[in-house]
C-alpha cells in the first residue's frame, strides 16, 4: 500500500463515528505508528545510498570526464572509481595502453618530425625476432634452337636481414598540484610530449643508429664506389663530390646528376633526395649551363620542392657537409629501409616513485635496418 493510500485510510479512520469506541481508536493509533515506522526506514535507506555513492553518481558530479579527473588523475586507482583501461594492454600493474585516438595522433606527428618513417617501409610485428628475406642477382635466360640442349641458368641468391630492435621511452611528469588545480587534458598532453620525444630519437636512429639496443641507421652500413653488379650485399654505393669536405669547384651540379644515374631506373621511380637544411642551402644555389637554378620550389602549398626533377625531403639528422661526410642520399626508401614496430605505445601512470610528481612513463619498441642496398645511393664529400 502506497503512502497516499495509507494516509487516506488514516483520515477515514479519524472521521469514523465516535460510537465505534475504544476499538476504533486503537486501530487508528496502530495505523499511524506503522506508517511512521515505514517512512523512517525508507528515509534511512535512502540516506545510506547517497552517502555511499561513487563520485560519478554523487550530487553535483560533472559527468564521466569530471569523475575521471577527480577519481583517477588526482587520487589514483584507490579513489573508489571504476577505472577502465583506455585500450587493450596490460593492466595488472596499473599499466594503461594508449587508446587508439592518442596513438593515431602520435603517428601523425612522427611523420612530420621524423620524415624517414614516412618514406620507409613500416611493418607491424608480433615479436622481436623480425627477419626479412631479400633476393638478389635475379634470373638469367638465353636463346636456344628448337632441339638444342637447355643448360641450367643462374638463380637469385637469398640473404636474411634482421632489423635490430630497441625500446624507446619518454617519461614526462606533472606535479600533483597541477593535476589538483588545473583542468588537465591528459590525452593532448601525452600525445604532444610523447610524440615529440619519440620523433626526435627515431629521426636520429633511422639515420645513424648503431644497431645496439636501437635501430641500425642506413649511414652506418659499409660503403664503396663499386656498382650493383660487383658490390657485396649490404654495402651502399657512394659517389664522391670531387673535393674533400665540399663540392667540386667547377660544375658541382654534375656530381648530383651522377648520383641520380648511379641508381638503376626501376628504383628511380618514387626516389627522393634526403639532406639537412645546411646542405639544402648549398644545393639551392647551383645553376645549370643556361643559368637556371636546378632547384625548383614547390608551386602549391604542401608540394615538395624538386632537385633535378625529384622531391627533396629535409632530414635534420643527416650530417652537415664535411670531410668524408655522407651528407646527401638519393633513393627509393620504401625498398631500401624497413622500420619494424613491435606493438602499440604503452603508458604507465606512476604517482609513487618521485613525489610530488606524477610520471606518465611511455614505451615503444622499434627496429630498423637497411634491406636493399641497391635502392639507395649516397654522396660522400671527398675527392675520390
Amino acid at each position: 500500500m502506497g503512502y497516499e493510500t495509507k494516509a487516506a485510510a488514516v483520515v477515514t479512520a479519524a472521521d469514523a463515528p465516535a460510537h465505534a469506541g475504544v476499538t476504533a481508536n486503537a486501530e487508528l493509533r496502530g495505523e499511524i505508528d506503522a506508517l511512521r515506522l515505514e517512512l523512517k526506514q525508507d528515509l534511512d535507506g535512502l540516506s545510506r545510498r547517497l552517502v555511499s555513492a561513487p563520485p560519478a553518481m554523487a550530487p553535483g558530479a560533472g559527468g564521466r570526464s569530471t569523475a575521471f579527473g577527480d577519481a583517477y588523475l588526482r587520487k589514483g586507482l584507490d579513489a573508489g572509481f571504476e577505472s577502465k583501461r583506455l585500450s587493450v594492454g596490460t593492466g595488472s600493474e596499473g599499466g594503461l595502453a594508449v587508446p587508439l585516438e592518442i596513438d593515431q595522433r602520435i603517428e601523425t606527428v612522427l611523420k612530420q618530425i621524423s620524415p624517414i618513417r614516412a618514406l620507409a617501409d613500416v611493418v607491424k610485428i608480433g615479436s622481436a625476432n623480425y627477419r626479412k628475406l631479400v633476393a638478389s642477382g635475379g634470373f638469367a635466360s638465353g636463346w636456344v634452337a628448337e632441339t638444342a640442349a637447355r643448360a641450367e641458368t643462374t638463380t637469385p641468391t637469398f640473404a636474411e636481414v634482421t632489423a635490430p630492435m630497441g625500446e624507446l621511452y619518454a617519461n614526462p611528469a606533472a606535479t600533483q598540484a597541477m593535476l589538483d588545480d588545473a583542468q588537465f587534458d591528459v590525452e593532448a598532453w601525452l600525445a604532444r610530449e610523447v610524440a615529440v620525444e619519440f620523433a626526435r630519437a627515431e629521426g636520429v636512429a633511422f639515420v645513424s643508429g648503431t644497431g645496439t639496443s636501437q635501430p641500425k641507421g642506413f649511414l652506418t652500413y659499409p660503403v664503396a664506389t663499386s656498382g650493383d653488379a660487383s658490390r657485396p650485399f649490404g654495402t651502399l654505393q657512394y659517389v664522391p663530390s670531387g673535393a674533400a669536405g665540399a663540392f667540386a669547384a667547377s660544375n658541382p651540379q654534375d656530381r648530383l646528376i651522377d648520383l641520380v644515374h648511379s641508381l638503376r631506373a626501376p628504383y628511380r621511380q618514387g626516389a627522393v633526395w634526403v639532406m639537412n637544411s645546411n646542405s639544402i642551402s648549398t644545393v639551392r644555389k647551383f645553376k645549370d649551363s643556361t643559368g637556371d637554378f636546378i632547384w625548383k620550389p614547390g608551386l602549391a602549398e604542401g608540394q615538395s620542392s624538386t632537385l633535378l626533377g625529384y622531391p627533396v625531403v629535409e632530414v635534420d639528422a643527416m650530417p652537415d657537409i664535411g670531410a668524408n661526410s655522407l651528407s646527401i642520399g638519393f633513393g627509393q626508401f620504401r625498398s631500401a629501409y624497413v622500420i619494424a614496430d613491435r606493438g602499440e605505445t604503452g603508458v604507465l601512470r606512476d604517482p609513487y616513485s618521485n613525489k610530488p610528481f606524477v610520471h606518465f612513463y611511455a614505451t615503444r619498441r622499434v627496429g630498423g635496418a637497411l634491406v636493399n642496398s641497391e635502392a639507395l645511393k649516397l654522396m660522400r664529400f671527398s675527392a675520390t
